[in-house]
């Protein structure tokens, strides 16, 4: 294997992905469709709200390139575009359908190519790619990231596991290497097939909703009996078989990540005769959880009070509002007359809620 990777999407997720290569001294040429986002790259010109980012353009920048060919230089390709969720809680998959078609619009490559889908995609898609790109030497390995938006550099970094959907063990042992030389952690390296890989990307994500979603149960429950959620829970979690991550009471799951894999793993297990309860039930509770909230609020909080809220995004350290159970709750109290003061300080953030959302928040006070 050549010292180069290409990567195919340099999006928040790709670019973060490029950059710790980067720094581990891989070769890595980036390719993106979007001519002004590139061009703001090459100029050095490009600002990122994540973590690190900037500080790792200056340090680690790479070629980033709109020519699709240039991927092909090396004998790695990442594949990291986005596959949002489709009316029917599957993956679009249709911008990877384009990436499948240029390659094959190349022709039969000489040597053989490994193609790394970095995405999510519904299992069983992988499989039929493979299919597709065999007779062109492509051979098609699924590796999808646990990360979190607002911390993917260190998240890339410092993983728990590396899973691995290996194409053959050629192909799962370049990507093992990969991982080995950028990553701090020791993480497990689970190597499997491509449709078990996918099926475990979803499973992963659906086991933390579920917890979201029990620590949250809980924790209505104790509010009604006038008793700490935090102790309880906390006292739950010491159990080892539990752990105590994840089950703490707050708000619901949210973001672009969690409710459409538990969607999404609820439907595949039906297209194959399977009642998934569990993630539906869950999917359930999160959104029972709000109306819990909200119900706790309107019982014993006057809407001449103002409810003070630290952010509205789904997590802290991110921008995103992606389904953002906080901004739901703010949304709701405000329409029921409440006023709602936020401790934010991210401007650009505000006024997209602001305009987008129509919630007015009442002015901080000096704290002089």
């Amino acid at each position: 294997m050549n010292n180069k990777i290409g990567i195919i999407g340099i999006g928040k997720l790709g670019l973060c992905f490029g950059l710790n290569l980067s720094k581990a001294g891989w070769n890595i040429i980036g390719v993106d469709n979007n001519k002004d986002y590139v061009t703001l790259l090459k100029e050095n010109k490009f600002n990122s709200d994540e973590m690190y980012v900037n500080e790792y353009l200056r340090k680690y920048s790479f070629e980033y390139s709109t020519n699709f060919k240039k991927a092909l230089e090396c004998d790695v390709i990442f594949i990291v575009v986005q596959t949002p969720s489709t009316k029917d809680f599957k993956y679009d998959h249709s911008q990877i359908e384009k990436i499948k078609d240029k390659l094959i619009s190349f022709g039969k490559q000489k040597s053989r190519k490994d193609v790394v889908i970095n995405c999510t995609t519904f299992p069983g898609y992988c499989e039929e790619l493979q299919k597709e790109l065999e007779q062109y030497n492509y051979f098609v390995s699924y590796n999808p990231e646990f990360i979190a938006q607002g911390t993917i550099i260190h998240d890339q970094v410092n993983c728990d596991n590396v899973l691995i959907g290996e194409a053959d063990k050629i192909a799962g042992d370049k990507i093992e290497n990969i991982y080995k030389s950028f990553i701090k952690s020791e993480p497990i390296i689970n190597k499997m097939t491509r449709t078990e890989a996918e099926i475990t990307k979803l499973s992963v994500n659906c086991f933390l909703t579920t917890k979201i979603s029990f620590a949250n149960m809980i924790g209505d429950i104790a509010v009604n009996y006038n008793c700490s959620a935090e102790q309880i829970l906390k006292a739950i979690g010491t159990d080892s078989r539990i752990g105590g991550k994840y089950l703490m009471p707050g708000f619901g799951y949210g973001g672009p990540c969690f409710p459409r894999d538990n969607r999404a793993l609820a439907k595949c297990a039906e297209e194959v005769g399977v009642k998934a309860e569990i993630s539906i039930a869950t999917d359930k509770m999160n959104k029972l959880h709000l109306e819990y909230q909200i119900d706790h609020v309107v019982k014993n909080i006057s809407p001449d009070e103002v409810i003070e809220m630290d952010y509205l995004t789904y997590k802290k350290e991110s921008n995103s509002l992606e389904e953002s159970q906080q901004l739901e709750f703010a949304k709701i109290l405000t329409k029921k007359g409440y006023k709602i003061k936020i401790n934010d300080d991210r401007k650009e953030v505000i006024k997209q809620i602001e305009e987008k959302h129509g919630i007015k928040f009442v002015e901080k006070k000096d704290k002089n």
